[in-house]
C-alpha cells in the first residue's frame, strides 16, 4: 500500500532558481497578507505587488486563487501525507485499518481546524476546485485502500471526506456544532461502516 501512496506524493517542484526565489516571495507575501486580512486579501494582483513581481508571475507559478492558497497550505499538507507513508502507527504503517483511518480523521481535523479559512478558499475558489488538489487525491486514495474490505471503497473514501469539507465545517462552525463534535461524529461514522462490513 505504501507504495502506490508513494507513487501519488505530491513532489516539490523543480525550477530554476529565479523562479523558486520568485515563489518564495510571492509564499511570503501571501502569508503576510492572510495574517493581516484574511483571506479577503489575497487577491493575485495584491500578492504580486506585495511580493514586487508582475500579475503574470504569479499566474504563471500558481494560476489563480484557488492555487495561491493550496501553495500556502502545501508545507502542512506534506507534514501529513509523510506521517500517512512514514510515521509510526497508527497514523503510519503497521495498524489495523480502521485504526488508521480513524488516526488521519483525528490528524485531518486537527490541521483543518488550524486553517480552515485557507482550506476553505482552496476547496471553492472555483467549481470542482477541491477535487482537482494533488492532496485530495492522496486523501481519497489513502481511504480507498485502507476500506478495501468494504462495500464500494471508492465512493466511501469520497464520503467520508465529505464530512470534512471546509465549507460544511464552516457552516456547521456557525450553527454552533464545534470541533469536537465534527470529531465525534466523523469517528462515528468510520465506526459505523468497518462494523457493518464486520457482521456476519
Amino acid at each position: 500500500m505504501n507504495d502506490e501512496l508513494l507513487r501519488i506524493l505530491p513532489r516539490p517542484p523543480e525550477e530554476r532558481a529565479d523562479a523558486a526565489r520568485n515563489r518564495v516571495r510571492v509564499l511570503e507575501a501571501a502569508g503576510r497578507l492572510f495574517a493581516e486580512g484574511g483571506t479577503d486579501a489575497l487577491s493575485v494582483d495584491a500578492v504580486a505587488r506585495e511580493a514586487g513581481v508582475g500579475k503574470g508571475t504569479v499566474f504563471r507559478r500558481f494560476g489563480d486563487k484557488s492555487g495561491l492558497v493550496s501553495a500556502l497550505l502545501d508545507r502542512k499538507e506534506r507534514e501529513l501525507q509523510e506521517g500517512i507513508v512514514f510515521g509510526p502507527p497508527p497514523l503510519g504503517p503497521g495498524a489495523p485499518p480502521r485504526e488508521r483511518v480513524q488516526a488521519f480523521f483525528s490528524a485531518y481535523i486537527t490541521y483543518l481546524a488550524d486553517h480552515l479559512d485557507l482550506v476553505r478558499l482552496s476547496e471553492t475558489a472555483a467549481p470542482g476546485a477541491r477535487f482537482r488538489t494533488g492532496a485530495y487525491v492522496f486523501w481519497h486514495r489513502h481511504l480507498e485502500l485502507l476500506c478495501a474490505g468494504l462495500p464500494d471503497a471508492d465512493h466511501l473514501a469520497h464520503v467520508l471526506l465529505g464530512a470534512v469539507a471546509a465549507d460544511l465545517n464552516t457552516e456547521l462552525l456557525a450553527r454552533g456544532i464545534g470541533w469536537d463534535r465534527v470529531r465525534a461524529g466523523v469517528a462515528a461514522a468510520v465506526d459505523a461502516h468497518f462494523a457493518a462490513a464486520e457482521r456476519p
